[in-house]
């Protein structure tokens, strides 16, 4: 892996890597939050809701699987990783289109109409899972070692911009015209962000390519065993498959919870969008303030606490009310604390990884923290259906303590760094 290249100014570099996290984002929320409302509007059963998004989303878990055949089968025009890029924000726009025509001919979804949306459903979170491994790697071949924290943030505040702007724009589209309108409008979101992918930065030959696909499958695995060790290992993975596991409890239903608790699609719209966008670029400026003063360990602590009280927020509004005032409070704190824990958990994964590995690692990071949105929340109905709301969101909230379990061990409060993060200094290959 090529060290990171220092081309186009600060400026520029910070402006594609928000628009890629722009692209990132949104197809994520496509595949959850707008899914979920088109599902619930089409009389498709809550605990089908709980499923078919998140099986639908199972390649994010899986795809450390081919990253390194991106590694190995790079695109050359318009660098190693944008052809990539470009390539797959063209499909992204290809199957939101389709979606967009399905939606606007349906009403309620029969069997055959479910299958052909679960299908495109599945394409969507493959390819947009593919174009997270290659945007990922973009960043890191990019960002010189000094602007990495600063461009944590910028991805994290895109890439959050991306989900809000779909969450917001997509039900405003749906409550006026109609799903097809939300999907296409989605589609448009995509093609808007391929001039930057076209414009941006270009990366720096690499000096020693991969080769051969053994040398890509084998050697990012085999260097981070030998740096973490097979006793750590395994652990820091588990730390990774949970930490955000409260937060993918609560986006699993969060807007079925919405329309049952009687909010309209344009309420949904409007507060989950530009009151969020507000309260999410809140938190990542304050992630990013506290960070810089209280390092990565006591962060990492400080944000999960924040996170989880963010669960408690929904826990709140489903068992004592409150009206638009009460769901104004529930996603500003749901967003800011989303806004300060992925902050710091893009810092924790782009730790672990060794440069000269980055696009595999970090898509094997990645891969297995969508595990925690995915099959860990697989029983996301069935609970909601039987403990109710209230009790649904309260859990979710304790699902914080396992990762606070391991982090007394892997990332204690008054430590300096994760253990077994990679060390600039030494040759850890």
């Amino acid at each position: 892996m090529a060290a990171p290249s220092t081309c186009g100014t600060e400026r520029q570099r910070l402006v594609a890597v928000a628009a890629e996290g722009v692209a990132s984002g949104a197809p994520l929320n496509v595949g959850s939050k707008l899914l979920q409302g088109w599902l619930k509007d089409s009389g498709v059963p809550l605990e089908l809701i709980g499923v078919i998004p998140q099986l639908a989303a199972l390649p994010y878990g899986f795809k450390f699987l081919w990253a390194p055949l991106l590694d190995r089968w790079p695109i050359a025009w318009p660098d190693r990783r944008r052809g990539w890029i470009l390539t797959l924000q063209l499909v992204l726009v290809g199957v939101l289109a389709l979606l967009a025509v399905i939606a606007a001919r349906s009403g309620a979804l029969g069997s055959g109409g479910l299958q052909l949306a679960t299908v495109l459903a599945l394409l969507l979170a493959a390819a947009s899972a593919t174009q997270d491994i290659v945007v990922d790697a973009y960043r890191t071949d990019l960002l010189p070692e000094q602007e990495r924290g600063q461009g944590a943030a910028t991805h994290n505040f895109g890439y959050r911009t991306g989900m809000l702007l779909v969450s917001s724009g997509g039900f405003l589209l749906a409550s006026r015209f109609g799903w097809g309108a939300a999907f296409a409008g989605c589609a448009a979101l995509m093609l808007a962000v391929v001039p930057f992918t076209l414009k941006a930065p270009a990366l720096a030959p690499v000096e020693h390519p991969v080769t051969s696909l053994r040398q890509a499958v084998v050697g990012p695995a085999r260097e981070f065993l030998r740096r973490t060790g097979p006793n750590t290992a395994p652990w820091l993975l588990l730390l990774v498959l949970l930490y955000r596991w409260p937060d993918g409890l609560l986006q699993a239903l969060s807007i079925s919870f919405l329309k049952d608790a009687g909010f309209s699609d344009a309420q949904i719209g409007l507060l989950d969008g530009g009151w969020a966008i507000a309260a999410t670029m809140a938190g990542t400026v304050l992630g990013g303030v506290l960070f810089a003063r209280l390092g990565m360990n006591r962060c990492m602590w400080l944000f999960a606490i924040v996170g989880a009280a963010g669960n408690l927020g929904y826990a709140a509004l489903a068992s004592f009310g409150g009206g638009l005032p009460g769901l104004m409070a529930a996603v500003s704190l749901e967003n800011i604390s989303s806004g300060m824990v992925g902050a710091g958990f893009v810092a924790l994964l782009m730790s672990l990884c060794n440069p000269r590995f980055s696009a595999t690692q970090y898509a094997l990071l990645s891969g297995v923290y969508a595990f925690s949105r995915t099959l860990l929340a697989l029983p996301s109905g069935w609970l909601a259906a039987r403990l109710g709301w209230g009790d649904y969101f309260l859990a979710t909230a304790l699902a914080a303590l396992p990762a606070f379990v391991l982090m007394a061990w892997l990332v204690p409060w008054g430590g300096d760094g994760c253990r077994g993060a990679f060390d600039a200094e030494r040759d850890a290959t």
